[in-house]
């Protein structure tokens, strides 16, 4: 009985040591499969500021750059959060109605939508913090051109073979109606897109949306020399309404802001011009025409297709 006795201490201190052993392998088990789930939901995203660790398929995206809010959207990915500009587009807008209005000074939204992936700017403020928040991306607008663009982001998103399939179909949609355009205004007719923002007047060149991108280089469309020589290199040019006649194409895609003064069009200078007089004059949307993604560039090469070959 004595032995016994001496025996349960030890068979006690033997039970708890196995418990131990059991719980710690299985602890290190359910370690070892949470770490082995996450390798597989995540991939690494090579951005321009180098590696990123980001989900395979984000479910939960904030924009804190509209420019990237058609090319997210219509790869038919949630945003939840976006900068103000991205609502005032009618292109856009039914694809974002329930995201909530962010920007890159106010984190406390953007922590209360739980996002698992961030993109916004080179230039975003507060990335370090954002980067704590959720995984997060930047891009600088234009170093990439805009079809490039989007395939960069179809890639990040786990959608690079959606994004490819829509840029080759937009290729070939586009130089159809080029050479349908060309044959109805001739292979030299010039193009220039004119936009009146605030109470400044700008024109621009082949890259900075607002259609500039459809007319210029999918469709191959001509711009004035005058308008090649001072705003392609740099996107836009600002000039006066006394000029505009000196940048008018024999077409004008007229840009102008929704509800805003027009009263310029009644000018002796503007009506004067060969292309008003000759009813040449394209106007549309500006807030549709501020972003070169699928969804607003679909839009674009609808309006021009109607203005210029169903316009008698």
């Amino acid at each position: 009985m004595k032995k016994i006795n001496r025996l349960i201490p030890f068979l006690l201190a033997l039970v708890f040591l196995l418990s131990a052993c059991g719980n710690q392998s299985t602890e290190t088990k359910g370690q070892s499969e949470n770490n082995h789930g996450d390798e597989k939901s995540t991939k690494i995203y090579h951005s321009e500021n180098g590696p990123v660790k980001v989900p395979k398929h984000p479910k939960r995206v904030v924009l804190l750059s509209s420019f990237f809010a058609g090319d997210v959207t219509s790869l038919g990915v949630n945003v939840v959060g976006i900068d103000k500009w991205g609502k005032t587009s009618p292109v856009l807008k039914s694809k974002l109605k329930n995201a909530k209005v962010v920007s890159d000074q106010n984190l406390e939204e953007i922590i209360k939508l739980h996002p698992d992936l961030i993109i916004g700017l080179s230039d975003t403020k507060n990335i370090n913090k954002l980067k704590k928040i959720a995984p997060t991306v930047t891009y600088t607008y234009g170093k990439l051109n805009y079809l490039d663009q989007y395939i960069a982001v179809g890639k990040l998103l786990g959608k690079e073979k959606q994004a490819k399939k829509w840029v080759e179909s937009f290729k070939q949609r586009s130089t159809d109606l080029g050479k349908k355009i060309k044959a109805k205004i001739g292979e030299d007719a010039t193009v220039s897109v004119i936009e009146k923002f605030d109470k400044q007047f700008y024109v621009y060149g082949d890259n900075w949306a607002r259609g500039t991108e459809i007319l210029y280089q999918a469709m191959g469309l001509k711009m004035p020399k005058k308008v090649k020589e001072t705003a392609q290199k740099a996107g836009y040019q600002a000039i006066s309404p006394e000029a505009i006649p000196e940048f008018a194409g024999d077409y004008i895609v007229l840009v102008q802001e929704s509800g805003k003064n027009n009263s310029f069009e009644n000018t002796e200078t503007y009506k004067n011009i060969p292309a008003v007089k000759k009813g040449h004059v394209i106007k549309v949307n500006g807030d549709a025409f501020h972003f070169n993604d699928p969804l607003s560039l679909d839009y674009e090469l609808d309006v021009f297709k109607k203005a210029f070959l169903d316009k008698k």
